[in-house]
């Protein structure tokens, strides 16, 4: 197994990524890894982090994707910056997956266009998964900002077979996201999509989710627009770092609460743990041929080691194909239903 490495991208690279990479080696030995960046600023931060990089092959490019650039400069003025190279390679059969801290929108952008979808997949969306118990995957969390109701469809039936795949969830449970969870309630994008997720066999549609029922255990997927998604994913994690900063002013308030502290230190630390985004390091960008992780942008060590445990494991599982396989039934499926609806309208 090859996994490809935007060596360049996200805040903190090319230092914390090589040490997340050194730390997924260490963990996974099994897999190979591909550096994909400037050489001679790798193994200058290899040198003075005391990294060995001589067990991975670095493949050389001087551009670099920053967070500032137009998405679709992985196509053309930047195509050979590290993350173009990368998807170029990956598209080519020379790795089996690709990992990038970078510029999430470009990253998208070209997974779709280089990597490009399988055969039926009208639009790929990235997935993260929610710090719940367990975890819930939102989609889409930020690549597509509107969409329809047959989009919509088909990340519930990619993300079903994500957590199928990944987290061994038999019959997962799809909400749509909604301000009721009465069927009635909604824009017309939800009240369509709500008639075409309760119609579609291939899912397990429990019905309409709102934002203050996603933490209570109502679904493990929930599909939304990217740019609903995307706000809700921000709030639930600032919502996770303001109670876990108010609980610290708290237990550090006197010597009594401090003593207090130490008593319930071990499950303080789970607290922290499960609130922690660098627990689940990246998001799976789905509907594409093969694995494209995106990592947080100011990943570190831990985050980025952890996305690459998400490749792996994407890679081992076989989701890209599950879902590619599942995606062409539910094309041919949306393909008959308007055939249906257009012979209708005619009579």
């Amino acid at each position: 197994m090859k996994i490809i490495v935007d060596a360049m991208g996200g805040d903190n690279a090319p230092n914390e990524i090589l040490k997340g990479v050194c730390a997924s080696y260490a963990e996974n030995p099994k897999a190979e890894y591909i550096l994909v960046g400037d050489k001679k600023r790798i193994e200058r931060a290899a040198a003075e982090n005391n990294i060995d990089v001589s067990k991975f092959n670095i493949v050389h490019t001087s551009e670099v994707i920053t967070m500032e650039d137009n998405p679709l400069c992985v196509t053309r003025e930047k195509s050979s910056s590290s993350m173009g190279k990368g998807l170029h390679m990956l598209a080519d059969g020379e790795g089996d997956a690709f990992v990038s801290a970078g510029n999430t929108g470009a990253l998208f952008a070209g997974a779709s266009l280089i990597v490009r979808r399988p055969a039926g997949v009208k639009r790929a969306a990235i997935g993260a998964l929610l710090p719940m118990d367990p975890p819930v995957l939102l989609l889409d969390s930020g690549a597509n900002i509107s969409v329809t109701p047959e989009y919509l469809e088909q990340f519930a039936v990619m993300g079903s077979a994500y957590m199928k795949k990944i987290h061994g969830v038999e019959k997962p449970r799809v909400g749509l996201l909604n301000n009721g969870s009465e069927d009635c309630k909604g824009t017309e994008l939800q009240l369509r999509a709500y008639k075409l997720l309760s119609e579609c066999e291939m899912i397990n549609f429990v019905g309409n989710v709102e934002a203050n029922m996603v933490m209570r255990d109502r679904c493990d997927v929930l599909v939304t627009d990217g740019f609903t998604g995307n706000i809700l994913l921000k709030s639930i994690e600032g919502m996770g770092r303001l109670a876990l900063h108010t609980l610290k002013d708290l237990f550090y308030a006197n010597t009594k609460t401090k003593m207090a502290a130490l008593l319930v230190k071990s499950e303080l630390s789970g607290v922290k743990k499960k609130f922690d985004s660098s627990e689940y390091g990246g998001a799976p960008i789905l509907g594409i041929a093969k694995p494209v992780i995106k990592a947080h942008g100011s990943s570190k060590e831990k985050a980025f080691k952890n996305a690459l445990r998400q490749a792996i494991f994407c890679v081992d599982a076989g989701v890209s194909g599950s879902i590619s396989s599942d995606m062409q039934k539910l094309s041919d499926i949306q393909k008959a239903r308007k055939a249906t609806t257009e012979a209708s309208d005619k009579e």
